[in-house]
């Protein structure tokens, strides 16, 4: 792994943005069959878990399901799940095996089209490419809603992607905002850590960490619901915003949800709907919310009890074991005196940022538009890495594979139309 010099202009089949799982498993599909290629990354390698992460986080994953093409997880627990840095020392370890070609520390400006491709210009010089490969994560820009700007400036702001540990937060209240892996993983925490926790919960998708005493992501893996492809969903946009399931990963594989966290004294209330008079505001609807949710764990765990016996796999497993109804109170609490509050977390999830590239390839909502990673309006551009882009399990680390697999062949036959075109205008000219 190197960088180039920088001001450089330097010439490749094709240009790949970020090395993380998914830019790393693209340069092993490029490789193999002889395209080459730079694969350029802001920071080292895996760099958004280096730097981007809380320092207790563990995959919500278990530990065999990281793998990539051409290496799995080698590891003696099987069951258990990475911490940051273990996953950042498989995905470095991965870079050496394959060989990687990737430049660290090198920034991507912007993107631009040109006559035969596009020019990638970096902090450290520009790359020519005849196709494009935005692998630089789904996860990038945290999402605050515009009336942050309306809390008093007192209390200090800090987002998921910048919070470390509970010790960097100002003593008192704190009111963590959403309620997905996310929130209530950092609620929990900052609650255990002595300081009064708030959780203002909004849309959330339920699920225990162990079902009949298997982890929940080996039913879905098993079932084949992560291999559910997009072109098989009635509502493709919704189930790309979805948040993300409600799980921990932790040594006794253990079940968090809002039921838990208000048992162990954290304050559960609705969705953070306003600031006002120095008062947060929540929606009255968190009782329709958390029932709504609950009914979509239940049937999905009625699906997979139904797939069970399909497979002649029930009678191996111990019986249902249903959590319980999420309490809520009979009057929940609609507003709060931001006088007991002294710090607000927002847990309000990532989007991608691709504001560097300028090209004609995103909605009026600011999206990337794509058709299964292949971009619209750009010919040769793809992306990686995004939710449900092609599959369920899109944005997890083992969807790389199958993602890339696919994804190679378009962009070969895209750069084999490119050379036949250039011959041809060659000879024309000739």
């Amino acid at each position: 792994m190197h960088t180039p010099p920088a001001s450089v202009a330097q010439g490749v089949d094709v240009v790949v943005i970020g090395a993380g799982p998914f830019g790393l498993a693209m340069s092993h599909a490029l490789s193999q069959r002889s395209i080459r290629h730079v694969v350029l990354e802001r920071g080292e390698v895996g760099e958004a878990w280096r730097s981007e992460r809380w320092e207790t986080l563990r995959l919500l994953t278990p530990n065999w399901m990281t793998q990539l093409p051409g290496q799995g997880y080698s590891g003696n627990d099987p069951g258990g799940y990475m911490s940051a840095a273990e996953l950042v020392a498989f995905l470095s370890a991965y870079a050496r095996k394959i060989a990687a070609p990737v430049h660290t520390a090198t920034t991507v400006l912007q993107v631009r089209k040109l006559a035969s491709g596009y020019l990638v210009h970096t902090d450290r010089g520009d790359w020519p490419c005849r196709a494009l490969v935005l692998a630089s994560g789904a996860y990038r820009r945290p999402l605050v809603p515009a009336f942050a700007s309306a809390l008093p400036s007192t209390i200090q702001q800090v987002t998921a992607q910048a919070y470390r540990r509970p010790s960097q937060l100002d003593a008192g209240g704190v009111l963590v905002v959403g309620a997905s892996a996310t929130g209530l993983q950092l609620a929990q925490e900052i609650h255990h850590s002595g300081r009064p926790v708030t959780l203002a919960t909004g849309e959330h998708v339920r699920m225990p960490r162990l079902y009949r005493g298997r982890d929940i992501q080996w039913w879905m893996h098993a079932s084949g619901l992560l291999d559910q492809r997009i072109d098989d969903v009635d509502d493709p946009a919704r189930v790309r915003h979805l948040p993300s399931p409600q799980l921990v990963g932790t040594p006794e594989r253990a079940t968090l949800d809002l039921n838990l966290l208000q048992q162990q004294g954290v304050q559960v209330v609705g969705r953070l709907a306003g600031i006002r008079d120095g008062r947060a505001l929540f929606s009255g609807s968190l009782r329709n919310v958390c029932a709504l949710a609950d009914l979509k764990m239940n049937r999905l765990l009625d699906g997979l009890d139904a797939w069970a016996e399909r497979e002649g796999l029930a009678a191996g497993l111990p019986p249902p074991d249903r959590p319980a109804a999420t309490e809520v109170a009979a009057s929940p609490v609609l507003s709060l005196d931001l006088q007991h509050i002294r710090t607000v977390l927002w847990a309000t999830g990532l989007r991608p940022d691709h504001s560097w590239l300028a090209l004609p390839v995103f909605d009026r909502h600011g999206e990337l538009m794509h058709q299964g990673g292949v971009v619209t309006g750009a010919p040769g551009v793809y992306a990686l890495g995004l939710p449900f882009m092609r599959r369920r399990k899109s944005s997890f680390i083992h969807g790389a594979g199958d993602d890339v697999r696919e994804l190679v062949v378009h962009l070969a036959a895209h750069l084999d139309r490119a050379r036949t075109a250039r011959r041809q205008a060659q000879q024309q000219a000739a």
